[in-house]
């Protein structure tokens, strides 16, 4: 049987320009069949989760129609083992024009060198807070 590649930076660094070059095909080949993404908002703690490949390709197209063209920048990432973390700034603007401009992490979870878990985190952006 031959090993998987191991994950690496170089693979969530691959991962980071299929999405930001919106290629769906692209994104989903690095995911597992039985894969999940729990979304930054939903009605729980861990926020929306969505399960499958099917499904998931179905959250990150409904991602880039809400934000046409959302862009992961300023981004740096590291591996241990079967884990992974990519830190970036998602930038995009909005259907009704506004600009998108937040802080935000992704938690990796990869077997036999393939995504089963995306976690995604951002931070709450208060404009009304600022000074």
């Amino acid at each position: 049987m031959v090993e998987p590649p191991p994950v690496s930076v170089v693979t969530l660094k691959a991962i980071a320009d299929a999405f930001n070059a919106h290629d769906l095909d692209a994104i989903m080949e690095f995911f597992a069949d039985d894969c999940s993404f729990d979304m930054p908002r939903g009605g729980q703690p861990w926020g929306r989760r969505l399960t499958g490949k099917a499904a998931v390709r179905e959250g990150f197209a409904a991602r880039f129609k809400g934000l046409p063209d959302v862009h992961f920048g300023d981004d740096r990432h590291w591996v241990s083992g079967d884990r992974g973390v990519s830190e970036w700034l998602l930038t995009g603007t909005a259907p009704d024009g506004g600009r998108v401009r937040v802080r935000g992490c992704d938690l990796w979870e990869f077997r036999d060198g393939q995504v089963i878990r995306k976690d995604s985190y951002w931070k709450i952006v208060d404009v009304a807070q600022e000074p």
